[in-house]
């Protein structure tokens, strides 16, 4: 048993190593860095020629992506860095973060019930996180912001369809959000500026690493636990 212990410590130290590295060649070497950089800036620049309504626009899609994810979090973030003046970019992230999260919560509650259920009955691990999530409502929903235990997406839903009050999930979204929002404009603010912030990039890539291995860890626990 103990063999087996230190077998799966090893397996999830492996893990995260190879986390850092990815995300390390991503955002910190220079093919990486010019990939990523372009992708926001070329978006930022085709909404900015729109004027006022390119800040609009790019805030809404952080509300979009954030109801249903259609690309990374960390990109449509990055654009609002750049519209937006410091430390605007940030309060327009997280404000239309959770809006949108709010609103995927009402729209699984009040209209889509049984879609969502259908999906979600594809999750085994969606449907056990549900199942605890009902018995500690905003833990659960906090805990599923800090980590990524599970996409954003199924944590909004999941809750509107399960007994979490509303009360309980606005109040997890809104603290579990603001680290997590503010972590990923830090990021694409370095990012964008990596040559004068490449060690605190690097450290809150770090960060970002420890916290997908607690993710994982957390995942694993959910995932072996029987159901009473």
């Amino acid at each position: 048993m103990k063999r087996w212990t230190w077998w799966k410590a090893a397996a999830a130290i492996a893990l995260c190593v190879l986390a850092v590295i990815a995300l390390y060649r991503l955002f910190f070497t220079r093919q990486g860095v010019h990939i990523t950089h372009m992708s926001m800036q070329q978006l930022s620049s085709y909404l900015q020629s729109f004027g006022a309504a390119g800040n609009v626009i790019g805030a809404l899609l952080v509300y979009v992506q954030t109801a249903v994810p259609f690309v990374p979090f960390v990109v449509v973030a990055g654009v609002n860095v750049i519209l937006y003046p410091s430390p605007w970019g940030f309060v327009v992230n997280y404000v239309m973060a959770c809006l949108g999260a709010v609103s995927a919560f009402l729209f699984a509650r009040y209209f889509g019930h049984d879609k969502v259920m259908r999906r979600l009955n594809q999750s085994p691990q969606a449907m056990q996180f549900n199942k605890q999530m009902e018995k500690n409502g905003f833990l659960y929903v906090l805990v599923g912001r800090l980590i990524p235990v599970i996409p954003s997406s199924l944590v909004n839903l999941g809750a509107g369809v399960t007994k979490v009050s509303f009360r309980a999930f606005l109040f997890g979204t809104l603290l579990g959000k603001l680290p997590m929002v503010f972590l990923e404009s830090q990021i694409t603010n370095y990012l964008l500026h990596f040559k004068r912030y490449r060690v605190q990039l690097l450290i809150l890539l770090l960060v970002f690493a420890l916290l997908m291995a607690a993710g994982n860890v957390f995942r694993k626990r959910l995932s072996g636990r029987k159901e009473p």
